[in-house]
């Protein structure tokens, strides 16, 4: 019999149009009927004591089926199942487990007195219209039938100038421009920082094709030579075999200065400082020569050496010559006897040689990997240098040398195939500020004269020039197109320009220091337009 009761609940349970015959009635109905309970049913449901659980729950279901004909039944359907009681507190505990021959007594309902805590809201689905809210979920939008909240939006839209109804905010194209006069006093406050230097839009252009080509026929191929300057003249002077030629800048016109006899040949070219016309040329038999470009005449021959002169450098009226023979000698053009000094501080051939711009020190660079640097104080002769520092950090032989000329004190230095860099020296404290591996042989290095920069020649294994930035050493442009190393570097007297010269025997002309447009500015006088045709000066 048991078996038919629990289907029969399940059926009730799974029915789901008909009357809710189960759970809590709805609280206005459920006053009502505690006030008019039937005293007779719940005497007779105590007396019954030993009505098993199946029974109970028959029993319940078919008086809560007749709950909606009369509220004395239902309320039967309000007590609680006699297996949990409530304690004084309100609080549900399980009731104890009895033996099989106990029976289980029902608890009176307390619902007159206290609310059901399980009692929920079920709402009515008869009041929902399902068609009308498909009409208002699926119709078009109908400016005929405008709620409040849109005319609204409309209204905030037109004051606001927009142009699409119901929209608060809009994008513009540009903002209104300030009065004038207006300063922002929160600028400061929410202004950027400052862009690095490596971040910032660059508008200098820079060619990445040289400016012009020249051919230079027979020009040696050998790391150790000096056959390129440039003078404050707008002259270049050239060195192809046994001979010197002159090219001028301006005009273009070349012209021979001189033709070595027999198997002689030129190892090294300097021009005098401040734009004069002589011209100190260092030979293959330990001789330098010194001619008057102009007249073109050799005014005298200054000996000294036991080997090829294969670096100058001037300083005034004194031209210093370094030899193979690892000696440096300062040769006085003005006297009879010129060689007033011979200083001994390298073992193997001197390859680099530079005065700084004031004259107060002279660099040195070797084939035994050395860099030396001779101080010469003011009213000391040359012959007493006070002393000597030495810098052994290069691998390989130091021919790049060149001195800062808007920086009292920095000197640039690049070494060989086996070394490959470019190190920078702060003389006055004798420490190495930076080092930059360039991954190829550095044969030249030029400053800027208008820009913190400095660009350098290499030969293997890439053969191209690289312009730096200082002093982060940062790479700003590489320039290639020379078919073999890059020997010689020279920079034009107006520095914008620079002339490589490579053993694919050609001279390639590159304008990568032109003035920014931006930055251009016009020399107020003629100090400054004087400035502009010295090595000298300073960065704009």
């Amino acid at each position: 019999m048991s078996q038919f009761n629990y289907l029969n609940e399940i059926n009730s349970l799974a029915t789901m149009d008909g009357p809710i015959t189960r759970g809590p009635l709805q609280r206005w109905a459920k006053k009502g009927c505690n006030e008019n309970i039937n005293p007779s049913l719940s005497n007779s449901f105590k007396n019954h004591s030993n009505i098993n659980i199946s029974s109970c729950n028959q029993s319940l279901q078919k008086l809560s089926i007749s709950a909606n004909q009369s509220c004395n039944n239902s309320a039967l359907s309000n007590n609680k199942t006699p297996t949990r009681n409530e304690n004084k507190k309100g609080k549900k505990t399980p009731s104890k487990t009895k033996s099989p021959g106990h029976s289980t007594t029902p608890t009176p309902n307390k619902a007159s007195k206290t609310p059901n805590k399980a009692d929920r809201f079920i709402p009515s689905r008869s009041n929902s219209n399902y068609d009308l809210c498909h009409y208002m979920l699926s119709r078009d939008d109908d400016k005929s039938e405008e709620t409040p909240q849109t005319a609204a939006g409309e209204a905030i839209g037109r004051a606001l100038n927009d142009t699409e109804p119901g929209r608060l905010l809009q994008y513009t194209c540009k903002a209104p421009a300030a009065p004038e006069g207006y300063q922002n006093r929160l600028r400061v406050v929410y202004s950027q920082t400052k862009v690095p230097s490596s971040v910032k839009c660059n508008t200098r252009y820079i060619p990445q094709a040289p400016d012009r080509i020249l051919d230079a026929p027979e020009i040696l191929d050998d790391y150790y030579l000096n056959l390129v300057d440039w003078s404050a003249s707008n002259i270049l002077a050239v060195a192809l075999g046994n001979s010197v030629y002159l090219w001028n800048a301006g005009t273009g016109q070349i012209e021979q200065l001189l033709t070595l006899e027999g198997a002689e040949t030129v190892c090294s070219v300097g021009w005098v400082q401040g734009g004069g016309s002589h011209l100190a040329v260092g030979t293959s038999m330990a001789t330098v020569e010194l001619w008057d470009c102009e007249k073109i005449k050799r005014l005298r021959v200054m000996d000294g050496h036991s080997g090829r002169v294969g670096s100058l450098a001037w300083n005034m009226y004194i031209v210093s010559s370094g030899a193979r023979d690892g000696h440096i000698v300062h040769h006085d053009v003005r006297q009879r006897d010129h060689a007033v000094a011979n200083i001994h501080g390298h073992t193997q051939e001197i390859c680099g040689l530079k005065w700084s711009p004031d004259g107060r020190y002279l660099a040195s660079g070797g084939n035994d990997n050395l860099l030396n640097i001779w101080p010469i104080a003011q009213g000391q002769h040359y012959s007493q240098p006070q002393h000597i520092l030495s810098f052994n950090q290069h691998l390989a032989a130091v021919k790049g040398l060149a001195w800062c000329p808007w920086s009292a004190g920095i000197l640039a230095s690049g070494g060989g195939t086996a070394d490959r860099t470019i190190r920078l020296w702060n003389i006055s404290t004798g420490s190495n500020l930076n080092t930059v591996d360039t991954k190829s042989q550095v044969c030249s290095i030029v400053w800027s004269t208008h820009y913190k920069e400095l660009i350098s020649g290499h030969g293997y294994a890439h053969n191209q020039l690289i312009i730096w930035k200082y002093p982060t050493m940062s790479r700003v442009a590489e320039l290639s197109g020379h078919m073999a190393r890059v020997l010689h570097l020279a920079l034009s007297p107006d520095g914008t320009t620079v002339l490589s010269a490579g053993a694919d025997e050609t001279l390639r002309l590159w304008k990568c220091f032109m003035l920014d447009p931006s930055k251009k500015k016009e020399p107020t006088d003629a100090k400054a337009a004087k400035s502009l045709l010295n090595l000298n000066s300073l960065i704009r």
